[in-house]
């Protein structure tokens, strides 16, 4: 996979309209609607992981780096977060088993960076960010969104659930209006990259690699505190 990471490729686009966008989710859902037929959690979905091939007349996503990937069966899965804690899903922070729906949570992350160039939950510290991630912290800041149609909006809340049970499967959301080619509903405004770039350029100085200490001990002592 020579051509790159998907964001990158995205940049490269003259004017990056939100159709395009839903294209590339769509495509990402397919894939993760494989593994998860599969009964395979890929519990690592971040841009990183993102590869574009460019080989084809249709360029398409390549979803790679399945170290972290697990059977989801009937034995409980905890996963340990490591690093930036922007993509990861609250069960994922919070230490309790993880499920095919956590993937899902990951999605409606990435459109919404994808979207905006803003992390949803990110804050000052990692602490923090996981805290904002927990109580499902997000809004649609007029600034980021002016120009995004109401049916991306949907289409991010109805995944960004706290609970994964209220979560839609890959196959649903692939029913989602907002996933139809050529529903009509998408804006025609061009979106602004210029913060995509700059979100890009921050993961690039980042590890994800080291885990986060003592996170779910700081969640339990915030919420015990009442702030």
């Amino acid at each position: 996979m020579d051509d790159g990471r998907l964001l990158d490729y995205l940049m490269n686009h003259d004017e990056l309209m939100e159709e395009k966008v839903a294209f590339y989710i769509r495509d990402i859902m397919e894939a993760l609607q494989y593994l998860h037929n599969c009964r395979v959690a890929h519990l690592d979905i971040k841009p990183e992981n993102l590869l574009i091939d460019l080989r084809i007349p249709v360029p398409r996503v390549k979803l790679i780096d399945l170290e972290d990937a697990v059977q989801i069966s009937g034995h409980f899965h905890i996963h340990h977060l490591l690093g930036n804690p922007e993509f990861a899903a609250p069960e994922v922070i919070q230490g309790i088993p993880v499920s095919l729906g956590t993937d899902i949570w990951s999605i409606g992350v990435l459109t919404y960076v994808m979207l905006s160039g803003v992390s949803p939950f990110l804050d000052e510290s990692k602490e923090e960010t996981c805290i904002n991630v927990c109580r499902v912290d997000f809004s649609f800041p007029h600034e980021y969104f002016c120009g995004v149609s109401n049916a991306a909006r949907d289409f991010i809340n109805v995944i960004l659930q706290e609970d994964f049970r209220r979560r839609p499967t890959a196959a649903t959301c692939l029913q989602h209006p907002w996933l139809q080619p050529h529903n009509g509903s998408y804006s025609k405004i061009p979106l602004d990259t210029s913060r995509l770039a700059g979100f890009i350029e921050r993961r690039r100085h980042q590890n994800d690699v080291r885990p986060v200490p003592n996170v779910k001990s700081y969640i339990v002592n915030r919420v015990n505190q009442g702030t």
